[in-house]
Parts: structure tokens; sequence; C-alpha cells
């Protein structure tokens, strides 16, 4: 234990972590892992922490860095990089996996409810879509006959999603006009249409 704080408390120089490595990579020298795990694990926590990974997290993703600096051990090149950056972009991989797992979950195939999830909606029966083409078609036609304010008011309102209050800032109408025009509106899209249609 007094020989780990001593190590935490002088660092070895790059070439002594270089040789470490590849004592681990060729020999699978637990002492020089036990070593490089004393130094790094709690540098990559502090790194990882900094770039706002969670304290939990950041030790998970710590331990997991030096996992896969003992399995890849074998394929650290001194000539192509210091220790140092080799381990810490394992621990920068390790990190930016974390983040595409957590924005793209991976899904169980066997959970019931991803499977009903992901499994393709029926096809809608020809008769449906037949008819509500032709509910859409007599929509299209009754919104063209309905007065121009209130044809472009229903158009912000159901078509693009837009609030009362936003369609009366946009339209510089009270928005007591705006509610009033398209109660109207609708009103004459029933007549026009059938409540079904709507």
């Amino acid at each position: 234990m007094a020989a780990l704080q001593r190590q935490a408390a002088s660092p070895p120089d790059p070439a002594r972590l270089a040789e470490l490595i590849v004592a681990v990579g060729a020999r699978r020298d637990r002492a020089a892992f036990a070593e490089l795990f004393a130094y790094f694990a709690p540098r990559i926590k502090a790194y990882l922490i900094k770039r706002g990974t969670a304290p939990g997290e950041a030790e998970e993703l710590a331990q997991e860095a030096m996992i896969m600096v003992w399995r890849r051990a074998a394929t650290y090149a001194p000539a192509k990089a210091g220790a140092s950056t080799w381990i810490f972009t394992i621990a920068r991989n390790k990190r930016i996996d974390a983040l595409r797992r957590e924005r793209h979950p991976e899904y169980d195939p066997q959970d019931p409810a991803v499977a009903a999830a992901l499994e393709p909606a029926a096809p809608e029966a020809a008769d449906r879509a037949a008819v509500a083409a032709q509910q859409a078609e007599r929509l299209s036609q009754a919104i063209a006959a309905l007065p121009a304010e209130q044809a472009e008011l229903v158009r912000m309102a159901y078509f693009e999603d837009k609030a009362h209050g936003r369609i009366a800032e946009e339209t510089a109408l009270p928005l007591g006009t705006v509610k009033s025009r398209l109660r109207l509106a609708l009103g004459r899209l029933r007549k026009a249409v059938g409540e079904d249609a709507l």
C-alpha cells in the first residue's frame, strides 16, 4: 500500500510507463498492471469527471478503460504514442461509447414491449384507405370554400399546429377574434363533411 502511495505521489517517467504496458502485453505482468492501475485509474476518473461524467459512472468507465489496457497491452506501440496518450485515448473512447449508448439505448429483442413496438403495422384495408382518401378530398374542398381569413386560421391551427395565442400574434388579430373565427370555420366544415371526417 505504501508503495502505491509513493507511486501516486511521484509520477513515473514516460519511459517507465511504456515499459509497464509492454510488460503487461508481453508477460501478463500483474505487478506492472497494478502499478499502471494505481497511477492511471484516479487520473482517468478525474479526467472523465472534468468532462461532465457523473462520479460513479466515471469510476466505472475508468475501470473499463483499465480492463481494456490489460486486454490490449500487446497492441501498444511505444514508437507511435506515449503511454499516457494511449491510455487516455482508450478512456476517451470509453466515454464516447457510453454517451452513444445513452443517446441510442440498446433494445432487447426478447422484451415483449420492444418486440411489439418494432413489429410493422398492419397495412390499412383497401376499403378504409379509399374512404379516408374520399374524406380528405371532401375536407380539402370544404376548407377551400371557407372565407379566406377562416381558411388561413384553420391551416395555421390544425395543419401547422400553432397555438391560438401564437396565431393571434402572427395575424395581429385579437385572441377572441381568432377563437370565434375558428369556431365558425369548424361549424361550416362539420356541415360540409360531417362530424366523422373531422
